[in-house]
């Protein structure tokens, strides 16, 4: 396809924001800028000549993979969809005529913030943004997980036998190219009948603006208990703690109560001890509050599918995940500054 001339490609671009372009929306309330000097030291360090072509601009990239985690694409689908969609080159800026990374480049800056350890430290500076926009996090959080899966290894017995003892790194020395392919960091677990392979995403959401202010990666197998110190979050305006059954322990409430919080933590029946029905009525009022953490699943479900780890590794999937988190941050933002809707007796 070929313009005639810009003013073609103006009118275009014109007609898909009078249809509502979500990343033009985005790309205004992001102070993007803001990022750079954390991502700087991605090159300082990487960079060893001035000789040939330069790297691409990091924050360009930061965008990209904001963009891959909003619509959950490989990184070749990331780079033919920049090089086919007006607005995904408007929202990176890159005009007809300029360079595009390609899929091999998308991968080795996402390697970087791996590298750097850059991805908490960017979740961390866009929440001090957040704050600074007058979203602190108020009136008491919620926490959840969520199951995402990784492709399922094919191996024996014995193998899966030492990958759950630890052991996995000695296996398949004799074959690198196999080893490569392997995740030994990726557990089975079980979710209402159902067995499932690959990470846990948990997360901490502020009651009031829904948006994740902590989160913590884990095999799938780990369960939501253990993970409760790295999720709790010290900031929020209230000590109001809303969970499912699944952080229900005596020693829990105990310790929560005893560092401050007002833990409100759904309640379980055991065997010949079923819920009181003030009990049930007292699970019904806590999950109005706690269901809204289900919402925060059910957008990024929404926007981009249920996603799946194509990458090896704890450390990948940390980065894979909490990019995901980041980009669901960015767009609940664009929602929250949106105007509200005038009603029809106020126009």
């Amino acid at each position: 396809m070929q313009f005639k001339s810009f003013f073609d490609l103006d009118n275009r671009l014109e007609d898909i924001d009078a249809m509502g372009d979500p990343l033009a929306a985005l790309d205004q309330v992001i102070a993007w800028e803001k990022f750079r000097p954390l991502l700087r030291r991605i090159h300082d360090k990487e960079r060893k000549s001035k000789a040939g072509r330069k790297p691409y601009d990091v924050v360009l990239m930061l965008k990209i993979l904001i963009l891959q985690s909003l619509y959950n694409l490989s990184d070749n689908r990331t780079e033919f969809m920049i090089r086919d969609r007006l607005s995904f080159s408007r929202f990176l800026k890159i005009d007809l005529g300029d360079r595009i990374p390609d899929e091999n480049t998308i991968w080795d800056f996402r390697e970087s913030l791996k590298k750097h350890d850059l991805l908490d430290k960017l979740f961390a500076k866009f929440d001090r943004m957040l704050c600074e926009k007058g979203f602190a996090a108020k009136k008491g959080q919620i926490l959840d997980a969520s199951i995402t899966s990784a492709p399922k290894q094919r191996n024996s017995r014995e193998e899966n036998k030492q990958i759950k003892e630890g052991e996995g790194d000695s296996l398949w020395t004799e074959n690198s190219h196999k080893k490569h392919q392997k995740d030994t960091d990726a557990r089975w677990t079980k979710k209402n009948g159902t067995s499932y392979f690959g990470y846990k995403n948990h997360i901490g959401v502020d009651n009031k603006h829904k948006l994740i202010r902590t989160y913590c990666v884990t095999p799938a197998s780990t369960h939501d208990s253990q993970v409760l110190g790295e999720l709790v979050d010290p900031n929020n305006s209230s000590s109001d703690l809303w969970a499912d059954s699944a952080y229900q322990s005596e020693a829990i409430i105990k310790d929560l109560t005893e560092a401050g919080y007002r833990p409100r933590i759904q309640r379980r029946g055991k065997r010949g001890q079923p819920l009181s029905e003030r009990e049930q009525q007292g699970n019904h009022t806590r999950s109005k509050t706690r269901s809204r953490v289900e919402h925060v699943f059910g957008i990024q479900s929404k926007m981009a599918g249920d996603l799946t780890i194509q990458t090896i590794g704890l450390m990948r999937a940390k980065v894979k995940i909490g990019l995901r988190n980041l980009a669901y941050n960015m767009n609940r933002l664009k929602s929250l500054l949106r105007p509200p809707k005038r009603s029809i007796a106020e126009g």
